[in-house]
């Protein structure tokens, strides 16, 4: 007999399988009926997401349009982009200077040749990919920034593609109102408020309760393509042609079966449309053998391809490597340079054996005395021509080069860390924070101090008493004994009667009378165990957008390494970091109380 989790694991999957096949009806009642007897909170955070897929699905099953398929292709999830009817070379290989690692669908950026402006995907400090503009401005690139919040989700945006005429903007999200992973989405530009308007899910067929993403409307209007996972095993997509239509028109569909068969796409037979069965035209014969021979040529050239990719982004980075003069990258471009170069011997094997087996398949031809034209087999590979009358076929263009981009430079965020640098800095925001704050006085003047009198040090605030003189103090501590440690540094340098001075929500109270309030209270750091020495880019770049404190690699009673991300006056502050960390990729953290 099944246990209640076993029975509850079953019960979700079948209803998981139910909202694939359209039955959302019968789904949703049986996420509610897993809800009511859930009391985990992640489990029910889960199936209340589940819930609201099928529930929009159920929307969206109102506004049904059936477009003219003209044709639907199986390709490599590795390079299907290149069958875009789009510029030759304008998708660039990752990693590059807009984006990072490749993930399961995004694998290039599309960057046009001469453009000066590009909408493009990457990881944000979340972990998660959102859509950034960047402009070029005398040979110059505007600093990548993020288009407005209507258009960013929690979760994931990628493929933001322009339509030809520049007013609407096509994307991919798993975080905004859809069915359930990739929807695509449409926003328009609005004149009156000079930005994107609220994102429009396209609905069925275009969005499917699978992935659907890489929508575009073709430059000679003729047709609108886009690419799905709902028919495909998990290494390819489907790329789907449709005749573009300018005033679709929806209609409800409630019959489950009757809206899987218009999810499916089926190109047109009616004599105007060919399917993408269609033969090439030609003398050349087709049969089992020669259709094998075409499928080893395919497979050989996606090989090649793939193997060219990862050697372009070896390159990009052992290029990175060379021009670095920070440690930790160098270390981290190191780390990934030798994981890469892992794959390419199982990559080459791989492409050697399928060369082999394509010269044994021309052996047998040979002998069977046919005669074959290599290049008419390979084109017909390459190319699926889909209708006669619309001359359509599926070419596919070459990858473009890593591009070359000069980027303006931003202001960096101030570094409210104790620091004692070559020039002295006075803290952009001279307003103490709230709770307990202990500083280092280290001198008073009758008049303002020279930077060369800060010697160095920051972050340096400025009180201005009373009877004129200048009173100057560095750093915010929250505890006595991180002051304390810091106070030596000081006189050190020069400032030997300096002292420490203690507030209480801005006000000047004694130290005693701080320490008093600081041993009432509580602190609280967030522990991040990566599984190594290193902390990746990633989530310093989180820890550095929330909060301003100290990250202290330390080693734990059990000998594991971790980086301690401290103090936190309120527990809530250290979980909501925590759950940042979680949020962009990387599980093992947690928030416990600090020691006194």
């Amino acid at each position: 007999m099944l246990s209640w989790a076993a029975a509850a694991f079953a019960q979700e999957r079948l209803a998981d399988s139910l909202h694939r096949s359209c039955n959302f009806t019968e789904a949703m009642e049986i996420y509610d009926s897993l809800l009511a007897s859930s009391a985990d909170s992640l489990e029910r955070e889960r199936l209340q997401t589940k819930l609201l897929c099928s529930e929009n699905a159920s929307v969206m099953s109102g506004f049904v349009n059936e477009p003219v398929v003209v044709a639907k292709h199986l390709f490599s999830r590795e390079d299907f982009f290149l069958y875009y009817p789009l510029e030759d070379r304008s998708w660039r290989p990752l990693p590059n200077l807009l984006d990072s690692l490749p993930d399961t669908y995004v694998k290039a950026t599309w960057m046009p040749e001469g453009a000066e402006e590009i909408y493009f995907s990457r990881r944000g400090a979340t972990g998660f990919r959102n859509i950034y503009r960047s402009a070029l401005k005398d040979s110059v690139w505007s600093a990548p920034q993020l288009i407005n919040e209507g258009l960013t989700s929690v979760a994931n945006e990628i493929y933001p593609m322009l339509s030809p005429d520049g007013r609407k903007l096509y994307f991919a999200s798993d975080g905004l109102y859809g069915a359930g992973g990739y929807d695509l989405y449409v926003s328009r530009w609005n004149e009156a408020t000079g930005d994107w308007a609220a994102p429009e899910n396209l609905g069925f067929p275009f969005s499917s309760p699978y992935d659907d993403f890489l929508y575009i409307d073709s430059p000679d209007g003729r047709y609108s393509i886009f690419a799905s996972n709902r028919e495909c095993s998990a290494d390819s997509v489907c790329v789907y042609v449709l005749e573009y239509d300018s005033t679709p028109i929806g209609r409800e569909v409630r019959d489950a079966a009757r809206l899987r068969e218009i999810l499916s796409l089926q190109p047109s037979d009616d004599g105007e449309h060919l399917d993408n069965g269609a033969s090439v035209s030609g003398d050349m014969p087709e049969n089992e053998d020669t259709r094998r021979y075409m499928d080893k040529m395919s497979q050989v050239r996606r090989l090649r391809d793939s193997l060219n990719f990862l050697v372009q982004e070896l390159d990009s980075k052992r290029q990175a490597f060379a021009i670095s003069t920070d440690e930790d990258e160098r270390a981290r471009l190191t780390d990934e340079i030798i994981s890469g170069e892992k794959f390419i011997p199982d990559i080459s094997a791989g492409l050697d054996k399928a060369v082999a087996e394509l010269q044994r398949i021309e052996m047998d031809f040979l002998f069977k005395g046919v005669v074959i034209d290599p290049d008419k087999l390979l084109a017909k590979a390459d190319r699926q021509v889909v209708s006669q009358s619309a001359a359509y076929t599926f070419t596919r263009m070459n990858p473009g080069d890593v591009p070359e981009m000069e980027f303006e430079v931003t202001q960096p965020r101030f570094d409210y860390s104790f620091r004692i640098l070559p020039e002295g800095r006075y803290a952009e925001n001279q307003k103490l924070p709230a709770g307990v704050v202990y500083q280092i006085h280290f001198i008073t003047l009758p008049v303002q101090a020279t930077q060369s009198q800060l010697r160095g040090l920051s972050p340096v605030y400025e009180t201005i008493r009373s009877n004129g003189n200048h009173f100057y103090c560095v750093g915010l501590f929250d505890r006595y004994s991180d002051a304390l440690e810091k106070l030596n540094a000081v006189k050190s340098i020069g400032f030997r009667s300096a002292s420490v001075v203690a507030f209480i929500d801005g006000k000047s109270v004694s130290v005693s009378e701080a320490r008093a309030a600081e041993s009432t209270r509580k602190f609280w750091q967030v522990n991040v165990n990566t599984g190594s020495d290193l902390l990746p880019d990633f989530v310093s770049e989180v820890i550095r957008l929330y909060c301003s404190k100290d990250i202290i690699r330390t080693t734990s009673r059990e000998g594991i390494t971790l980086f301690v991300v401290s103090a936190f006056e309120r527990k809530e502050e250290a979980e909501e970091l925590e759950a940042l960390i979680r949020d962009a990729g990387l599980e093992s953290v947690s928030v416990s109380e600090l020691e006194q």
